[in-house]
Order: C-alpha cells, then structure tokens, then sequence
C-alpha cells in the first residue's frame, strides 16, 4: 500500500504549522498573565478541576490535527493498494531508437525484442486487450487496443529502429496510460536498453500512478554491449529500474532471448492491478468534525470563566 499526493504543491502549506504553535504558547502566555489578575483565577480552576494550560494544550492539539486534514485534503491525499485481478489489458512499448539495433543480442535487440513480445501476444488468454506502440525521440501507436491477435503481430512485425534521434521514456509512458485510461485493469510492458537522453521520468510516473497503471519494465542488452553503427551500445538499468519501483510494478533483465520469453510468461502471470482511493472529502468531514468538537469544548467544558 502507498501513499500519494495529487497536488502535491499544496504540502508547502506544512510549513506554516510551527509558525502557528509559536503564536499559540506567545499568545498563551499574555492570557495566562491576564488572567492571573483576577482573584477568583485559582478557585475557578479547581472548580472546574482543569488548568488554563492544560485547556489551551488540547485546542491546540485539535486546532493542528483541523489544519494537517485540511492540507491533506486540498493536497489530495491518496492511498493506493496493489489487489488480485483475473483480467488485465496491456500495452507493450518497444524501444525504437538506434542503440536497439546493438548485435549483443543476436540478431539484434530490436529483433528479439518484437519476437518476444509476438510470443507474448500467442500467449495472452483469449479475449485479452492488448495495444503496441514503439518509441525513440517520439512514440507511435501502432496498434490501439484490441483482442485481434493477427493485428497485434503484424503491428509489432513492422516496428523498424527509428531516424529520429533519442530516446523518450517520458512520451512513452504519457502514451501508454493515456491507451490504458479506460480500462479497469492496466499495465505496459516497456523494453529498453534505458539510455534515456530525451525528456524527464518523474511527471511521467506521478502521471502513470494517478491513472493505477502497472509499469513492469524489461532491459533488454547486456552491460558489455553491442555493435551499432555508432558505436558500442551499452545497457542503461537506472531509469528502468526507478519507472518499475514507483508504480509498483517489476525490473527484469533479459540477457538473451530465452531470459526474455521467460519474463514475457511470468508478468502474464502477475495478476495484481492498482487501485487508488482519493481521501480528500474523507478527511475535510473529519476536520469539520473536530472544528465542531473544538468550539462545542470552548462554549462549555473548556470556558475559562462561567
């Protein structure tokens, strides 16, 4: 189970909450001078069996409780919980960019990677909503969803490594959810060597996560590296490891082809989705309910005098 924050932005607003305890004992401490004026004061407070200190500690304790729900609240506090599904619908990303055409998986990474994921597709029960898309600088959707595997195949067949420099793990991502945002369960399966040298993947994972999707990522390459006609490619885990871990989904490494076909069998059998819970209304009702506790204890029990 994790926790999230939708406006994020809005935690800021913690801050002041020292300020605020501050003022209170400052203030608290004029009132207690004031209030040690009058003769009654001591007789007063053992009437009432409750000192002016110990009052002003518990409305503070419930005035901080009010404002850290009210913050929670407008910054849209999240709770989301990995739970058991039998249906899923999946994106398969293919890394497109030039380094995929590296020889250190034989033919080449490209090649195993489409071959793969073609197995893959065979594999998936009947029924089984499946999209394609593949990316480098840009991503493509090949195929949107469908159940039609003899599109998924020829989808993923005629991915060719892309003139368009880079690699964007960012529109990858942003491309795949904005697929999945229907479905009741989602995951992409993203293949890459990971040399990301386009965009940022900190918003595309916050974005993946709002919308409960699954990134199981696969490095696809060795760390020794392959031929291109650049030069030699090496495999880049880092960023592949970091997209897998914040939206709760799995890290493989494939080596080889057979290492690949055996990471395509076990995510099918990964049968968890994401389901998020937004407790903002949740927690202002609480902050009401306590603001209302707060002045029913200061109009009675706690009054300082009658």
């Amino acid at each position: 189970m994790g926790v999230s924050f939708t406006h994020p932005q809005y935690l800021i607003l913690l801050a002041v909450l020292p300020v605020f305890v501050f003022i209170h004992f400052f203030a608290l401490r004029h009132k207690n001078s004031y209030a040690l004026g009058f003769a009654n004061f001591e007789a007063i407070a053992r009437i009432k069996g409750i000192t002016l200190y110990s009052k002003n500690i518990t409305i503070l304790v419930l005035n901080i409780l009010i404002a850290l729900l009210m913050i929670f609240s407008v910054a849209g506090f999240t709770i989301t919980k990995v739970i058991p599904t039998s249906t899923f619908s999946f994106v398969i990303a293919i890394d497109a960019s030039s380094s995929m055409d590296a020889d250190d998986m034989p033919p080449s990474r490209i090649d195993v990677a489409k071959k793969t994921a073609i197995e893959f597709v065979e594999a998936v029960p009947a029924g089984t909503e499946i999209a394609v898309i593949s990316f480098s600088g840009n991503s493509f959707i090949e195929q949107d969803l469908t159940q039609d595997k003899s599109l998924l195949r020829r989808a993923i067949s005629n991915i060719e490594t892309s003139s368009i420099g880079g690699t964007d793990l960012y529109e990858a991502i942003i491309t795949s959810t904005n697929i999945l945002k229907s479905a009741p369960a989602k995951s992409v399966i993203l293949l890459s060597d990971g040399q990301i040298n386009v965009g940022g993947i900190g918003q595309a994972i916050d974005y993946a996560n709002e919308n409960d999707v699954i990134v199981h990522t696969i490095a696809i390459g060795t760390k020794k590296g392959g031929k291109t006609s650049f030069g030699i490619s090496k495999l880049d885990e880092k960023s592949l490891q970091s997209i897998a871990y914040s939206t709760e989904g799995k890290y493989f490494r494939a080596y080889n082809e057979e290492e690949l076909s055996k990471i395509f069998k076990e995510i099918l059998d990964l049968k968890i989705k994401k389901v998020s819970f937004n407790l903002s209304r949740h927690l202002l009702l609480a902050a009401i309910g306590l603001f209302l506790l707060e002045y029913f204890l200061v109009n009675t029990r706690y009054r300082i005098f009658p």
